[in-house]
């Protein structure tokens, strides 16, 4: 299986996820700002709500993705507020013809003070354990 893990964040909270994904992966983490140029099976996507929906740069991430490249999307994030961004991503994956797989990682993210210190070490430790289930 070939993986690559790229991700949107504005306060670094889905970036350590990320890296903790990627470790285990055995890929690097990338922000969103570099493309998926090589066959992958799954691309774990990380990214969180900003005013109550996912951010454009996500948006046109996977717009621009190709279809002959990526297997399926795997979605992962966090938010202090709200839950998964997984219906607004698969949304984005459906206009672009990129497969979604339906299992994904979340966990609460600090936001202004709320779930202060979020996602901590559990939940990194947690994100690394969905991404080996991966690896079998």
């Amino acid at each position: 299986m070939k993986f690559a893990v790229r991700y949107y964040t504005k306060t670094g909270n889905t970036k350590r996820l990320a890296e903790a994904m990627a470790q285990v992966l055995g890929v690097e983490a990338l922000p969103i700002s570099e493309p998926v140029t090589e066959q992958v099976d799954f691309l774990f996507l990380g990214n969180s709500y900003y005013a109550f929906n996912i951010d454009k740069e996500v948006k046109d991430f996977v717009a621009s993705l190709d279809k002959n490249l990526v297997g399926k999307i795997v979605n992962f994030g966090s938010a202090a507020m709200l839950n998964s961004t997984y219906k607004k991503v698969k949304a984005q994956a459906d206009k672009a013809g990129v497969a979604m797989l339906d299992k994904e990682f979340h966990c609460k993210g600090e936001f202004k003070g709320l779930h202060k210190g979020r996602p901590n070490d559990d939940d990194c430790k947690a994100a690394a354990e969905f991404a080996k289930t991966f690896l079998d």
